[in-house]
């Protein structure tokens, strides 16, 4: 088999943890802050899973991170 490329949008914007889970940012966090609260501000700044319904899409996207 060939070697696959890898998106490289979605290597940039997804990284693979140690058990194969798929880590995402949160988007909305560029501009127009002063309209949200600091609660939401400091929920959008952490890290979170990619769901379950786009996890394979994904994988296929970063198959060697």
């Amino acid at each position: 088999m060939p070697k696959l490329k890898s998106h490289k949008g979605a290597s940039k914007r997804f990284k693979k943890t140690a058990t194969g889970k798929v880590k995402r940012g949160h988007s909305h966090l560029r501009h127009i802050l002063t309209s949200k609260d600091k609660k939401r501000k400091r929920k959008l700044g952490k890290a979170t899973l990619v769901s379950h319904g786009d996890l394979a899409k994904v994988k296929r996207m970063i198959p060697y991170q």
